[in-house]
Order: structure tokens, then C-alpha cells, then sequence
């Protein structure tokens, strides 16, 4: 039978283009403070194994490490070679010995069944078709009582104010073009009914929205996906180069202004436990 499912290469709705690969690198430390307190939850501990899926090019892979300590395991996935290129060189240039990473598809690891006793996916669901399946694999991964984390992102809550036109206009053309591909940025609500329909157990949700001032680098990182997604936002005609440039412009001069107030999203940090006796 014939795989009908997307390319792996293909699922992640943001492509792989230098900006996009800067903004995850931007992001590892944006949210190290959240997703510390996600992991918090588990008392992940030395000599406990750990998985970071669409790890990209950093994702959680040294905070992981440093909480299994030397004899633990840590692995990254990923199904751009590029990310894991990166990531890879991240681990060796950070002297890392406990992590690995890895090429495969989300949705089919490869790995064995019931090995890692945390298993995580920050931003990811929120950028692919059938999360699902995604969450499928994770809890199959997962050891007999171990935690499945997840950290993602909710567009419903976002809040620029005052209002303004191009930046309400690019939010509406990022939404377009990542609901074309199959995505859903409004995901995040949705992720403990997907952890409690997986089968998980002692669901927990916390849910974050926090203002960025002027010069905090997540201050405009609405405008950073718009930039990521240029090339399929003009293949598509759902705009030109000219006018997303004119677009940019305006948005961002009006992030510029110390007294707007931007909210980019909500956050949702969820954890469920795999049952003992599934």
C-alpha cells in the first residue's frame, strides 16, 4: 500500500529558510524559563532517558542533558537534514556526550517502544497536519508511566494595540498560507483533549500570555513567521513581493512605538502521564 501521507520534509508548515532557522535559535532561549517549568513537572533525573521531538536546530536538547546528567539519554528528531546538521554541531561544539540526534519523521521514529521516560514537542503540533499522529508516536515512544510534554502556541489570544491595519493584514496572510498547508495556529486549546484522547492520564494545561516590550526579541515574532513564510505567501498569490515589503514596513514601524502593546499569542503547557497499564 501506498504511504499517502505528506513527505516528512514537507509536514512543517515554515519552511527551513535562514530566517526561520534564526528565529528557532532565538526561541531556545525565549522559552527556557516556560519550558524549565514544564519539565520541572517530571523530575526527569540523572540516568533517565529523554526525546525532544522537531527538536530543529537546538529545541530543548541541552536543558534535557542537563537533567539526565552523564549516564542519561537524550535524543533529538527532526526531518529537516539541515536542523539536524545544525543541532548536531550544537552538540559537539557544546561538549553534549549524553545527546544524539536524529533524521525521521515525527509521525514514524523508528525508535523502540517504551524508551524514554520524558518525551517533548514544543511548537510543532501547532505547525503540522494530523497532530495526531504525531502524538500517537510520542506516547507510543514513551515508557509505561513516563510524562508526555507539550508546548504550543494559540494565535487566539493575540493582541496588538493599538490596532493596525498591516499588521492585522499579515497575521491574516500567515493564517492563510498555514491553513493551506493543513496547519492550525489555533492548536494550543486543543492539546490536553489530544493528550486525554490519546490515552494519557493526570492531564495538566497551563496556559501563558505575556506582553514583549520594545526590544525583546519576541516582541515581533509574529512578523518573523510572515517572513519565513515570504516564498509560499507569494506562490500562492495571496500577495506580492511589493506589497508584503510596503506590509512589513508599516507593521513594523508600528512595533517600533514603545506605547504599542503586542501579545503574540497564548502559550499552553500541557503534560499527561502514560498509563502504567495501557
Amino acid at each position: 500500500m501506498v504511504d499517502a501521507r505528506p513527505d516528512p520534509n514537507a509536514v512543517y508548515s515554515l519552511g527551513t529558510s535562514p530566517g526561520e532557522t534564526d528565529r528557532l535559535l532565538r526561541q531556545a532561549d525565549e522559552l527556557l524559563g516556560a519550558n524549565t517549568a514544564l519539565v520541572d513537572r517530571t523530575r526527569l533525573g540523572p540516568g533517565d532517558a529523554a526525546i525532544d521531538f522537531g527538536c530543529g536546530p537546538r529545541g530543548i536538547l541541552e536543558l534535557l542533558s542537563s537533567r539526565v546528567g552523564p549516564t542519561g539519554r537524550v535524543v533529538g528528531v527532526d526531518a529537516e537534514a539541515r536542523f539536524v546538521a545544525l543541532a548536531e554541531a550544537m552538540v559537539a561544539r557544546r561538549s553534549l556526550g549524553n545527546v544524539e540526534v536524529l533524521l525521521a519523521d515525527a509521525r514514524n521514529t523508528g525508535l523502540p517502544s517504551s524508551s524514554f521516560d520524558v518525551t517533548h514537542a514544543r511548537t510543532l503540533l501547532v505547525t503540522i497536519p494530523q497532530p495526531e499522529e504525531v502524538l500517537e508516536e510520542m506516547v507510543r515512544v514513551t515508557k509505561p508511566g513516563g510524562w508526555v510534554l507539550g508546548f504550543e502556541a494559540d494565535i487566539g489570544g493575540s493582541i496588538c494595540y493599538p490596532d493596525h491595519a498591516a499588521y492585522e493584514r499579515l497575521l491574516e496572510l500567515c493564517e492563510r498560507v498555514i491553513d493551506r498547508n493543513g496547519a492550525n495556529q489555533r492548536i494550543g486549546r486543543r492539546v490536553a483533549e489530544l493528550f486525554r484522547s490519546a490515552g494519557l492520564v493526570d492531564v495538566q494545561v497551563e496556559s501563558r500570555a505575556d506582553t514583549y516590550p520594545l526590544g525583546h526579541t519576541r516582541r515581533t515574532v509574529r512578523l518573523d513567521l510572515v517572513r519565513a513564510l515570504r516564498s509560499p505567501l507569494v506562490e500562492f498569490g495571496l500577495c506580492t513581493e511589493a506589497e508584503l515589503d510596503e506590509l512589513l514596513t508599516a507593521a513594523d514601524a508600528h512595533l517600533d512605538n514603545p506605547e504599542t502593546v503586542v501579545v503574540p499569542h497564548f502559550s499552553f503547557l500541557v503534560s499527561g502521564r502514560k498509563r502504567h497499564n495501557p
